[in-house]
């Protein structure tokens, strides 16, 4: 059964293709495959992110706040219209991840999204996320703004599933062309070789991990793909345009005029 809402802690590390060679086959002693890497050496996520016209969603999610959430449809692989697909908030407080998300057909997200009206609810949809969700498009005026895709390999703890760890590369991004179904492609977000490792956790990682990362010097790091590939388009935004942005921290304003907005989702 997918799990569609749970609270863990996820530290991130940027790591080499050397590096993960090597750690991937100690993983095996504590930790079993994904289901989707039992038959394929890797599978692909692709995403849509929604944001505000002016990325305020985005903009106030790098100036690290207590508080932040996101919206993102999400698929593995490439979906056809009447596909299942997540459509997904992504929250955190304090420093801990709040992920919920529902099933619907990609057809039916698009519409959701779109529209701000809830689909008719059905027996693969969670209802109270469709709540959750639509009172998100109530609040924000959100549209497309982001494809961001990557390869994964992925662990679950063999004593809990608790633990897991998952492994990304060639991850790749478009701001055209915002629709899952149209392909895979885009620009690459990282240099080749490079995977981004996230250990999530509802509790303390265990000292066989925490031994393993010091072994490697492997240290954690400040990392998001969507905040990453938004910090890039700034660059490329500014050197085109020879101007530059609004200090970010103008776009947390809003989250102390509506505190309500916290409360209501802990």
């Amino acid at each position: 059964m997918t799990i569609e809402v749970f609270n863990r802690h996820e530290c991130k590390y940027l790591i080499d293709e050397a590096v993960f060679e090597e750690i991937q086959e100690k993983l095996i002693k504590y930790m079993e495959l994904d289901n989707y890497n039992k038959s394929h050496e890797l599978y692909t996520i692709s995403n849509i992110y929604y944001d505000t016209k002016d990325n305020h969603l985005i903009r106030a999610s790098l100036s690290k706040p207590k508080y932040k959430e996101k919206l993102r449809l999400r698929a593995y692989g490439i979906p056809k219209m009447d596909e299942k697909v997540y459509l997904e908030i992504k929250k955190k407080v304090c420093g801990v991840v709040n992920k919920r998300r529902t099933k619907l057909s990609l057809e039916e997200a698009y519409n959701f999204v779109a529209t701000g009206e809830k689909p008719e609810v059905k027996a693969h949809m969670n209802k109270q996320v469709i709540n959750e969700i639509q009172y998100i498009l109530s609040i924000y005026d959100l549209e497309p703004k982001l494809y961001l895709a990557y390869d994964r390999k992925a662990f679950f703890s063999k004593e809990s599933r608790d633990l897991r760890i998952t492994f990304d590369t060639n991850i790749r991004t478009r701001r055209y062309d915002l629709f899952l179904e149209r392909g895979d492609y885009g620009e690459s977000l990282l240099e080749k070789g490079k995977w981004l490792m996230e250990v999530k956790a509802e509790k303390n990682i265990p000292l066989w991990l925490s031994t393993m990362l010091s072994e490697y010097k492997i240290f954690k790091t400040s990392f998001s793909k969507y905040g990453r590939e938004y910090e890039k388009f700034l660059i490329k935004e500014r050197s085109l345009k020879g101007e530059f942005e609004p200090c970010l921290k103008q776009y947390t304003a809003a989250y102390s005029a509506q505190p309500q907005l916290i409360q209501q989702y802990l």
